[in-house]
């Protein structure tokens, strides 16, 4: 028996797009994907890095889909008047769903559809909060009360790691409302089994002056406070300092700490700044480095996809406890290490440790890892829930 699934999102994303084709190719679901950020059907604004974003791979073929008119007068996703869409509910009402997936409910319509539907329709949840940047006191109970409230309008919540589902059960759901569909990327496209990612990637590095025993570090996203660059560049500096060694920094991508790390890296010759490259590039920038690094201190840096990536581009990678795979990546299954948030030390010891290791085998070890966390996982458990 045919099934129909009604999407809720704000807008194409390279981390849902493939979710989507794969459901939408199953032959007893019928998918149907409503975007609700009408504004950003050929690029999106974004903020943090100062610029509009126009990926360059496809992200609205393969599914059926729809964007919503979106009436806001300050339109965006990152605020709860941002998705204003008057015809949202009779829309999916006339597609006749067998359930609702919502990803993110603190926007205007998405609450709206969650709650209207409540009952009527199953309604489920896709997001990736966690406790980790949680601290105590009277703010936080207030924000608890408020998300159980939320989280009574869904019958089951997809979590997405060790992290995400501590925050919705001490958001009151039950084990049995949560069901596991694990934060995935498009391995195939970054694995580059064909060998050509590898090919650019060593033409690049030679570009960039690298040589082959330099250790290059990466750090690809937003400069921004919550992803934390700088303190990568402080202990890049301080291990320089300290001793000369062959150890190269390479930064890429564009935000508002972007004039403050030039000034930072001005003299610095054993560090590099890149701006923003597209989707289509990524899986040769991983390729140039030798290790990934995230030293986020939050808050919000609720998983870490690019550490996905990384990877499945055979990359070790370093990352701070305040990144929430950490637990499910990176512990205790020998693909790099964990620093404590915010520590330059405990930063400089961890890279000092992974630059004395094979990384070789370490990156074999993170490949292989990173290849269960795929999507065949998601639309399994979609799928599986869509039958019962």
């Amino acid at each position: 028996m045919m099934k129909r699934l009604a999407i809720v999102i704000t807008h194409p994303i390279q981390y849902y797009a493939p979710l989507f084709r794969l459901l939408a190719g199953e032959p007893d679901i019928e998918v149907k994907v409503f975007y609700t950020w009408s504004q950003a059907k050929e690029k999106v604004k974004d903020k943090t890095f100062g610029k509009d974003i126009q990926w360059d791979i496809p992200l609205l073929n393969g599914y059926n889909y729809e964007f919503v008119k979106n009436v806001s007068k300050s339109p965006g996703s990152n605020k709860w008047s941002g998705i204003e869409n008057p015809e949202l509910i009779k829309k999916i009402e006339e597609f006749r769903p067998g359930a609702i997936l919502v990803f993110g409910w603190n926007m205007k319509s998405h609450f709206k559809v969650m709650k209207y539907f409540k009952g009527k329709v199953p309604v489920w949840f896709r997001g990736d909060s966690t406790l980790l940047d949680e601290t105590k006191g009277l703010k936080t109970l207030a924000r608890r009360l408020v998300l159980k409230y939320v989280y009574k309008n869904i019958d089951k919540a997809f979590y997405v790691g060790r992290e995400s589902k501590k925050y919705y059960l001490a958001h009151g759901l039950k084990e049995a409302e949560l069901v596991f569909a694990p934060h995935a990327i498009d391995n195939d496209r970054f694995i580059d089994s064909e060998g050509e990612s590898d090919r650019l990637a060593k033409t690049w590095r030679k570009e960039l002056g690298y040589k082959n025993e330099d250790t290059v570090i990466l750090f690809a996203g937003k400069f921004e406070q919550k992803k934390n660059p700088l303190l990568l560049v402080n202990a890049i500096k301080s291990l320089q300092e300290k001793k000369k060694s062959n150890l190269k920094l390479l930064l890429l991508g564009n935000g508002p700490l972007e004039a403050e790390i030039e000034a930072e890296i001005k003299n610095c010759s054993y560090i590099k700044k890149l701006p923003f490259q597209n989707q289509s590039k990524m899986p040769v920038v991983y390729r140039v480095a030798d290790i990934f690094c995230l030293p986020s201190k939050g808050p919000g840096e609720t998983w870490g996809l690019a550490v996905n990536e990384a990877m499945a581009c055979f990359k070790p990678v370093l990352v701070s406890d305040k990144v929430g795979c950490a637990p499910d990546l990176i512990e205790n299954n020998n693909v790099g290490e964990i620093f404590e948030s915010g520590n330059l030390e405990d930063l400089k010891i961890k890279l000092r440790d992974m630059c004395q290791t094979n990384l070789d085998l370490t990156g074999k070890n993170a490949k292989e890892i990173i290849t269960e966390w795929n999507f065949n996982k998601i639309s399994e458990a979609i799928k599986s829930e869509l039958q019962k």
